[in-house]
């Protein structure tokens, strides 16, 4: 059952329906509250409209096309040529969900309108991005940087836009700018919790004397697998056997509770792990 899942969602209608989705959230966040709020895109558009400003050029539209040529051209040849034509689809779909989207959100303090505004755009580019695509643009890049040195989508958005609204701060005003930047932020904390919520799970160290014991009531009520690590306490000297595993969020009371029943004294170790890849967790995203 859980293998015939992973093969849907590597489907092509899975990934269309992701990136159709998520391009239309995110483009009611953009047309019908960030806009109407005065706030300045970041990304790609944000240079294309700085681009325009400093040379007084053709149009902020046909700066967006052309600085989008290099990134696709990234696109094809550092990730994949279906995650090429995955993104084209997503940038048209963003277009269009742009142009389609008229009404507007009444919000109108410009604090509730970052949060509003930021939960439904980072909503929308997270859900895109647990796609095969992304919707173009700087969604390309950070992609190639998350796969090639393992930088977090998220951080990468925030730490491009301070640069690109530090450039910023000479040509438009203050105000916009700032609450731009809160915009900003608000975006990729949202992004990054819809790209790990299905993935973070809880690793855990158990160390006791009764450890044979533990794990086999991990296999048999938890149904989850664990490793014996070698280990010596630095006080005694005596050598002891670690419990490693890796569970479900929602099963960690339930390993408290196995553990402490069989030995009130031992000592437990849980940490988040935010990408778990193997049988029974996640399987690793080939684009």
């Amino acid at each position: 059952m859980l293998a015939k899942f992973y093969k849907y969602t590597f489907s092509i209608p899975w990934n269309l329906f992701l990136i159709t989705v998520g391009a239309l959230i995110f483009g009611i966040g953009l047309k019908a509250i960030a806009l109407p709020n005065g706030f300045i895109t970041g990304g790609i558009s944000g240079v294309a409209l700085l681009l325009y400003y400093f040379s007084g050029k053709l149009s902020p539209g046909i700066w967006y096309f052309i600085i989008n040529i290099p990134m696709f051209i990234f696109g094809w040849l550092y990730i994949s040529k279906r995650f090429f034509f995955y993104s084209l689809y997503g940038m048209v779909a963003l277009s269009l969900a742009m142009e389609l989207i008229t009404f507007q959100i009444p919000v109108r303090d410009p604090f509730l309108a970052i949060l509003a505004g930021g939960t439904i755009m980072g909503a929308g580019a997270g859900i895109t991005l647990r796609s095969l695509g992304s919707l173009g643009g700087n969604d390309i890049v950070a992609i190639i940087l998350n796969q090639k040195l393992s930088i977090r989508m998220g951080s990468y958005y925030f730490a491009f836009n301070i640069i690109l609204f530090t450039f910023s701060f000479g040509i438009l005003k203050l105000e916009p700018v700032l609450y731009s930047l809160a915009l900003i932020f608000v975006i990729s904390y949202v992004l990054e919790y819809v790209l790990t919520m299905f993935n973070q799970r809880k690793m855990v160290m158990v160390i006791s004397e009764k450890f044979n014991s533990i794990a086999k009531a991990i296999h048999e009520k938890l149904n989850r697998g664990a490793t014996f690590l070698d280990g010596s306490g630095t006080y005694t000297g005596d050598r002891k056997k670690i419990i490693l595993t890796v569970i479900h969020n929602y099963q960690l009371k339930r390993l408290e509770e196995t553990v402490f029943t069989i030995d009130p004294d031992a000592f437990v170790i849980t940490e988040n792990t935010f990408n778990v890849l193997g049988r029974g967790f996640s399987r690793r995203k080939v684009y």
